[in-house]
């Protein structure tokens, strides 16, 4: 147990270092190459980028670990934790001060991913085949979901704009988790040229790059707080419901922990909103979009 919150401690803190990161090198890109592919081809230029994203895959690694030795609903709210340690070095390194406001909408957030992990109970995914019109039903919901968030986040100042498509990021980064799952099981069951000749590794790496450009553009659009919180609910909520919907992976719906689970993600929105409305991400976006606006009538 104890090697376990360990482990999803040091993940949530490498976690945290890479998204910091990450987010200081892509607000340096053009506004311009914003949810395009020539955002990620900047970015890979750039050292302190790919630091970022290497310190992210430590702490997948470690929260991949964690969760082999230990339960889901007690490795989840360890990993979301890194908001906890996210926002502070975020606002260290932006030499700003984080209020009452961001540091209870982080806890309130995952106060209530906790509860709703806790309340659904979700089992060991079974080793079940999937049916390929399921897989495709439940693909293009997902990707008509992110295409929508997409959507009306181009129709949105730039804070609000960050969270929707850390949302539709978190989204992606779910089904991510999914495929991956899904890869690595054939994997080990079947060998390497079985997966070389099932679709999923390569829905896999077009799912990671979708997910990454989603990513970088809102850590691109706005600071840390405005995008980070989305990403942390929106990834395990996809991969539980996908777990359900797809893996066979039980949840308990008895009325008692169906009030949880609801109260759970009534606090997870609660805090989402808290941090993304707060003075910090709110302040910027109203500076940035006045920055534009008096460029446009210079030009």
């Amino acid at each position: 147990m104890v090697l376990v919150v360990v482990l999803g401690l040091c993940s949530a803190l490498m976690l945290a270092l890479g998204f910091v990161i990450q987010q200081h090198a892509a607000a340096q890109a053009p506004p311009e190459e914003r949810l395009s592919l020539r955002l990620l081809l900047d970015l890979a230029r750039r050292p302190l980028w790919l630091a970022g994203i290497a310190a992210m895959v430590a702490g997948q690694i470690l929260g991949a670990t964690a969760l082999g030795r230990g339960s889901l609903p007690l490795v989840e709210p360890l990993l979301a934790a890194n908001l906890l340690f996210a926002l502070p070095l975020s606002a260290a390194w932006t030499r700003r001060r984080l209020g009452k406001r961001e540091w209870i909408g982080a806890c309130v957030l995952i106060a209530g991913l906790a509860m709703f992990v806790i309340a659904a109970g979700p089992q060991k995914e079974q080793a079940s085949t999937v049916v390929p019109a399921n897989w495709f039903i439940a693909g293009a919901s997902i990707l008509a979901v992110v295409g929508g968030v997409t959507w009306v986040a181009k129709r949105s100042d730039l804070g609000e704009e960050a969270t929707l498509l850390a949302t539709g990021a978190g989204i992606l980064y779910g089904l991510q988790d999914g495929l991956t799952q899904r890869t690595l099981l054939v994997l080990a069951n079947h060998g390497v040229a079985a997966v070389l000749s099932t679709w999923q590794p390569y829905s896999l790496v077009a799912v990671a790059i979708g997910g990454l450009v989603l990513a970088q553009s809102a850590f691109e659009a706005a600071p840390l707080a405005a995008s980070l919180p989305a990403i942390t609910i929106a990834e395990p909520i996809t991969g539980i419901g996908l777990g359900a919907g797809l893996f066979s992976q039980e949840l308990r719906l008895y009325p008692l922990d169906l009030a949880f689970e609801l109260l759970g993600l009534a606090l997870m929105i609660v805090g989402v909103f808290m941090v993304a409305r707060s003075p910090l991400v709110t302040g910027t976006s109203r500076s940035r979009d006045r920055d534009k606006g008096a460029e446009e009538e210079a030009a």
